[in-house]
């Protein structure tokens, strides 16, 4: 039988994520401490590339989904760019490694259910290729 909307929220923890651009001179371990009492849990560099091969470094910034509005409100108060915002699933289990023939199979199944306008976000616990 098929599950209903939230039944294995269990296997995710729900999380905020926000991107912000690192300004030149940021001490991480500083702003990670300072930052833990909006809520955050883990704060990490990233270098995320464009399409003309430009370099950002960016700071992503994980605490809990109740934690949004906190978080956002220091980015905001300390000047940060603020580069996304949003809420994440973040599987609690081991991600499963599938056989290429499997993944194509659920590639198309999730494809299908993303394209469905009942449905807003799909998670899986599929190990991400590499």
């Amino acid at each position: 039988s098929l599950g209903t909307s939230g039944s294995v929220s269990f296997m995710f923890d729900h999380k905020c994520v926000f991107r912000i651009k690192e300004p030149e001179g940021l001490n991480l371990e500083e702003l990670e401490l300072d930052m833990i009492d909006c809520g955050v849990d883990e704060l990490f560099e990233e270098i995320e590339v464009d399409k003309d091969d430009n370099e950002t470094k960016v700071v992503v910034i994980y605490g809990d989904y109740t934690s949004y509005g906190q978080i956002q409100k220091y980015i905001e108060d300390h000047g940060f760019e603020l580069l996304s915002g949003g809420f994440e699933r973040i599987p609690t289990t081991e991600l499963k490694e599938v056989t290429p023939e499997q993944r194509a199979t659920l590639d198309k199944l999730t494809g299908l259910l993303e394209d469905d306008e009942d449905v807003t976000n799909v998670y899986t616990t599929l190990k991400p290729l590499e």
